[in-house]
């Protein structure tokens, strides 16, 4: 079973960055093998879930949310079985709980079903 662990939120005053680190672990070889998408979807407070961005662990193919393009980009490093999310320029509307998911089919759209989830780090973004 993989595990997925965020790391990377904070608090920041708007107009600054984060980098985001979700990384998958489990038995040897699990994580490589399992993890083929990863994504990350964020929760502001009092509001629905939604889609971010997502990532192909074998191409590095990206899909991203139209409200983040530009400002957030997604990688990942396969060695390390870690994906990242860069944020810049924060603005106060992206306070959120941030989650990273994965997928064993390579299927990066928000309707994909994703298997796996980590617990989430918060970025508060004050004005």
């Amino acid at each position: 079973q993989v595990q997925l662990a965020e790391s990377g939120g904070g608090l920041v005053q708007a107009g600054e960055s984060l980098r985001l680190a979700c990384a998958a672990s489990g038995p040897t070889g699990s994580p490589s093998s399992t993890v083929k998408a990863t994504a990350w979807f964020r929760q502001p407070p009092g509001k629905d879930r939604e889609y971010v961005a997502a990532i192909r662990r074998r191409d590095g193919t990206t899909n991203y949310n139209d409200a983040v393009k530009g400002r957030f980009t997604i990688s990942r490093d396969i060695a390390t079985n870690t994906a990242y999310l860069q944020l810049n320029n924060l603005t106060p509307e992206d306070t959120a709980m941030y989650y990273c998911a994965a997928n064993s089919l390579g299927f990066l759209l928000p309707t994909t079903q994703w298997d796996y989830w980590g617990q989430g780090t918060q970025v508060t973004v004050s004005s």
